[in-house]
C-alpha cells in the first residue's frame, strides 16, 4: 500500500513492485479474506430496494461450488468462460470460480447485440456462456455460429432444454475446492478494446494485472483503503474500469464493495444510493458526472458522505472539478489508462496540486512519457505519443490471437497508447487527443477534449463532442455537437453564443465553425463519446 505521509516525489521513487511468482486473482480477492465469517464483501441493491449482502467465506463457498460444476463439465486451465452479466453477486462468483480453475474470464456487456457477442465469443472461442434471462436468447440466437461453445448457464434462465440454470449447478457442487496454483504470468482474462478505432481486440490479461492495477486505484483515491471505506461505481463490471479499477482491488484489501443492476443511470438515484449506504469512495466516469451536475441541490436530499472519487476515461475540465468541489464535497481525481495498461496516470488531492484538464502525474511503480514515433524522448511541451515503458506488471501480455497488432503496439520498450498528449514542466500530463481525433485545420493541431470542455461550460450545454470536417481552404473545421439542457431550445443566436463562448476563452482556431443540436451523443458501452460515428455519419449524410 502507498504511504500517504509522504510526497508525490518520495512515494515515486521509493516505489517498488512485489510480484510472487505464485499468483491467483481468485484467491486473492476471495479466500485470502474468508477466514473472517462476518466480514462483508458485497452489498446488492436489488430493484425492489432490497438488499442482500454477501461475506467473503458466502463467496468462496460458491465459487468453489462452481468451479467443481466447471470441472464436471471438462473446463481445463486456460479454458475462456463468457460473462454476459450485470453488477451482480453471480458475475463476482463467475469470475472468481473462472480464476480459481485456472480458467480466461471473458466480460461481456449486456447492452451487446448479436453482432458484437458473436464477434467476441468466436474470436475468444469460448466454451461456455453465463448469462441471465434478460440476455439468454441473444446467446441462444447466436449459438449456430458457435462452434466451440459448449454449455450456456443460466441466472434464473427456467428450464429450458439445452441450459444449465446457474443456482441448480452451483448447488450440486462441492464446498471445498484447491485453486490452481497459477503463476502471475498465467492468463487471466480477454478484455476487448471498444472498437473506437478498428475491430475490437481481445487484450489478454494475466493474474498479475491486478497488483499492478493497485497503486492505480490507490493513489486516485486518496490513498484507498481507510477505515470505513466502502466502494461503488455505476461502471459495468464488463468494463475495466468496473472490474478491476473498482471490484477486485476493493476486494484484495478486504473492502466491501455496493452493486447495483441499473439498467439506465440515474443520476438522482445515484446521491440516493451513496447515502443509503454510506458510500465513502466512488468511480464515476465524466458522463456520469456531467448527468448528475444537472442535479439541484442533491446535498438537501440525500445525506452523502464521499471520502473520494475518481474519474477516468474522458479528459475533466475545470468545470467539473470544481463542481465537484462544491458538490461532493471532494476534489474529483482523474485518472488515466487503457484496456492494454491501465491506471498508468493519476491525481491525488492529498499530496499534489490538481490541475483541471490535466491527468495528473505517472502513478507509482509505472513509467509514463511522451515520445516520437520511433520511441524517442521529447521534451516538456511538445505534443506527441503517450507511452508506458514495458515491464510493467499492468501490462497486457498480448492482443489475443492478433500477433501483428500486438507488434504495432510497441516501439522498443515503449506501449503507445494510440492517444496524444503533452507533459508540462511540473511533470503533469495532458491529454490532447486519440490520433485519429486530432484535427488539423491551417496547420494547427487541435485536440477535442479542451473544446468541448469550454462548450460545456456554457449554461445551455448538457454535453458536446467535436471533429474535424474537411476544409478546402483549411484543410478541417472543427464541427460540434451539442446537447442542450432541458428546456433550451437551439437556434442561430444559440449558435453564434456558443462560437463567442469557445473563441474567446481558448483561441480563433479552436472555436467550431459549425455546430449542430442533437437528441443524443453516440457513446460506447463505456460511456465513451464515439467520435469516429460522428465523422462517419458526416460522410455519408445519415441522421
Amino acid at each position: 500500500m502507498l504511504n500517504p505521509g509522504n510526497s508525490y516525489e518520495e512515494i515515486y521513487r521509493s516505489f517498488r513492485w512485489h510480484i510472487p511468482d505464485l499468483y491467483n486473482i481468485g484467491v486473492d480477492i476471495c479466500d485470502k479474506n474468508a477466514h473472517q465469517s462476518r466480514q462483508t464483501a458485497l452489498i446488492y441493491e436489488k430493484d425492489t430496494g432490497e438488499v442482500e449482502t454477501f461475506t467473503f467465506q458466502d463467496l468462496k463457498r460458491f465459487s468453489n461450488r462452481l468451479a467443481n460444476a466447471f470441472h464436471a463439465l471438462g473446463l481445463q486451465p486456460g479454458d475462456r468462460v463468457g460473462i454476459l452479466l450485470p453488477q451482480c453477486p453471480e458475475t463476482a462468483i463467475s469470475h472468481i470460480a473462472t480464476y480459481k480453475i485456472g480458467g480466461i474470464a471473458i466480460p461481456l456487456f449486456t447492452l451487446f447485440g448479436s453482432d458484437a457477442l458473436t464477434y467476441r465469443l468466436a474470436d475468444s472461442e469460448a466454451k461456455v456462456v453465463i448469462t441471465d434471462s434478460a440476455n439468454l436468447d441473444k446467446v441462444l440466437g447466436i449459438r449456430a455460429e458457435l462452434p466451440h461453445l459448449k454449455s450456456i448457464i443460466a441466472v434464473h434462465g427456467g428450464k429450458r432444454e439445452g441450459i444449465v440454470d446457474f443456482w441448480d449447478f452451483v448447488d450440486k457442487g462441492s464446498d471445498d475446492f484447491t485453486p490452481v496454483a497459477t503463476q502471475a504470468d498465467d492468463p487471466a482474462l480477454i478484455i476487448y478494446t471498444s472498437g473506437t478505432t478498428g475491430p475490437p481486440k481481445g487484450a489478454l490479461h494475466a493474474h498479475r494485472t491486478l497488483l499492478g492495477h493497485l497503486p492505480g486505484v490507490e493513489f486516485p483515491q486518496n490513498f484507498f483503503p481507510q477505515p470505513g471505506d466502502l466502494f461503488w461505481t455505476p461502471a459495468d463490471w464488463a468494463w475495466i474500469g468496473g472490474l478491476i479499477d473498482v471490484l477486485f482491488p476493493s476486494w484484495h484489501h478486504g473492502i466491501p464493495v455496493l452493486s447495483y443492476r441499473a439498467r439506465k443511470f440515474d443520476p438522482e438515484f445515484a446521491f440516493y444510493l451513496m447515502a443509503k449506504h454510506n458510500v465513502r469512495n466512488a468511480f464515476l466516469p465524466p458522463t456520469a458526472l456531467k448527468m448528475m451536475r444537472q442535479v439541484k441541490d442533491p446535498g438537501k436530499r440525500h445525506a452523502f458522505r464521499l471520502r473520494s472519487v475518481g474519474s477516468g476515461g474522458e479528459t475533466l475540465g475545470a468545470e467539473l472539478v470544481e463542481w465537484g468541489r462544491e458538490t461532493l464535497g471532494v476534489t474529483v481525481n482523474e485518472f488515466y489508462g487503457q484496456t492494454e495498461a491501465n491506471l498508468v496516470v493519476g491525481n491525488c488531492a492529498q499530496i499534489m496540486a490538481v490541475r483541471p484538464g490535466s491527468m495528473g502525474r505517472a502513478v507509482p511503480g509505472h513509467e509514463v512519457e511522451i515520445v516520437d514515433d520511433k520511441g524517442s524522448l521529447l521534451p516538456p511541451e511538445t505534443v506527441g505519443n503517450i507511452a508506458i515503458r514495458r515491464p510493467d506488471p499492468v501490462m497486457f501480455l498480448k492482443y489475443w490471437q492478433d500477433h501483428e497488432s500486438t507488434r504495432k503496439k510497441f516501439v522498443g520498450d515503449w506501449c503507445l497508447t494510440g492517444d496524444i498528449g503533452r507533459r508540462d514542466l511540473d511533470g503533469y500530463l495532458w491529454f490532447v487527443g486519440r490520433q485519429d481525433d486530432l484535427i488539423t485545420s491551417a496547420g494547427y493541431r487541435i485536440g477535442p477534449g479542451e473544446i468541448e470542455d469550454c462548450l460545456i461550460k456554457h449554461p445551455a450545454v448538457a454535453m458536446a463532442a467535436v471533429i474535424g470536417v474537411p476544409d478546402e481552404l483549411r484543410t478541417e473545421i472543427v464541427k460540434a455537437f451539442v446537447v442542450l439542457k432541458p428546456g433550451v431550445t437551439g437556434n442561430a443566436n444559440l449558435k453564434s453564443d456558443l462560437q463567442y463562448h469557445v473563441r474567446s476563452r481558448l483561441a480563433a482556431h479552436e472555436y467550431p465553425r459549425e455546430i449542430a443540436f442533437v437528441d443524443e451523443l453516440p457513446m460506447t458501452a463505456t460511456g465513451k463519446i464515439i467520435r469516429k460515428e460522428l465523422r462517419r455519419r458526416e460522410i455519408t449524410n445519415q441522421p
